[in-house]
């Protein structure tokens, strides 16, 4: 990579169950620096506020689910949010078009299996699937980055990183199954669980691509970039999706409002915040940060319900807490 000036996900060159130096770094980092730093309040934020963003996304999918069809909600989606960002990127478009057309490939596989697949899939799922199968399965994620890094990229694993990921799902079951652990043998896999299992680890794919193969382009173009060939690939099947409807699709202010926060908070804003997140804190860190994500779900669903955080819910945010530590160790 050049020494260009290099923004958010540039500095993601950071092993994943491995804590040796990068050589893709920020030029405020020495070479002997550790792969995950110690967060500041700055970083605190950054890291929480993408999976509160994405806790709020799968409610809304819940909620927009027999309103607006998911590949629909999810293409939709991606067009406002594109339609937002391009006053920002169309000049670094044109600036970066050769660098744009080099890693066309690899920028076309980003957009697939972030933009036109994960949301979709995730979507698809809570039109079947129960909510606490969905973000169990979603909770998965930092087993798929280690599992997905060991075979494709011969990372190495070290057992606390195991354990800070197992530890992160323990916290996690706990908190879904409202401390009663016989809740798990209720778990029954239906086509959503294997939507949202596909979600995950098209999810766990697109940040190895992020950290192996990401082009020196600012993120806002990058991002642009994503979401063209994201739109444009699942085109195709948002027109079937549409043709095949029982009824039209009915707009509504529910509707708008549903299209309006997704396009906007789980989408640009939180895809900012987390390449800032990967920035400043590694790529190691934040994979663990997902694992909230099932956590603040279920605490907004308990408010909007009436039903307040109880005690399993401290018990689950102590292991999580308790898994991110142990994935800080050098």
């Amino acid at each position: 990579m050049s020494a260009q000036r290099q923004s958010g996900a540039e500095a993601t060159a950071i092993a994943i169950a491995d804590n040796a130096p990068s050589t893709h770094r920020p030029r405020a980092m020495s070479a002997s620096s550790p792969s995950i730093r110690r967060p500041d309040w700055t970083t605190l934020f950054l890291l929480t506020f993408p999976p509160l963003s994405w806790a709020g996304n799968a409610i809304v999918g819940r909620l927009a689910a027999g309103t607006v069809p998911p590949v629909t909600l999810n293409w939709v989606r991606w067009v406002l949010a594109g339609m937002l960002l391009a006053p920002f990127a169309w000049r670094g478009v044109i600036e970066h078009r050769a660098l744009l057309r080099r890693h066309a490939g690899v920028i076309t596989a980003m957009g697939i299996l972030s933009i036109a697949s994960y949301n979709a899939l995730q979507y698809l799922a809570l039109t079947s699937s129960t909510p606490i199968n969905v973000t169990l399965i979603g909770a998965s994620t930092p087993l798929f980055l280690i599992v997905i890094g060991a075979l494709c990229f011969g990372e190495r694993v070290r057992p606390w990183h195991v354990a800070g990921a197992l530890l992160c799902m323990v916290g996690v079951t706990f908190v879904l199954v409202r401390g009663e652990l016989a809740r798990l043998a209720q778990l029954d896999l239906v086509p959503g669980d294997l939507f949202m299992l596909a979600a995950t680890i098209a999810w766990s794919a697109y940040t190895w691509l992020l950290r192996k193969q990401r082009p020196a382009l600012p993120l806002h173009v990058l991002l642009f970039a994503q979401i063209v060939t994201g739109v444009l690939a699942s085109a195709p099947v948002t027109a079937w999706e549409l043709l095949t409807l029982a009824q039209p699709l009915q707009w509504s202010g529910k509707v708008a409002g549903i299209l309006l926060y997704v396009a906007t908070i789980p989408s640009l804003l939180a895809y900012f915040a987390w390449d800032r997140a990967i920035a400043r804190a590694g790529a190691q860190l934040p994979v663990f940060f997902i694992t909230l994500t099932p956590v603040f779900a279920a605490l907004l669903s308990t408010v909007l319900l009436g039903d307040w955080p109880r005690w399993y819910h401290g018990v689950g945010l102590a292991a999580i807490a308790a898994g991110i530590w142990l994935a800080q160790r050098r």
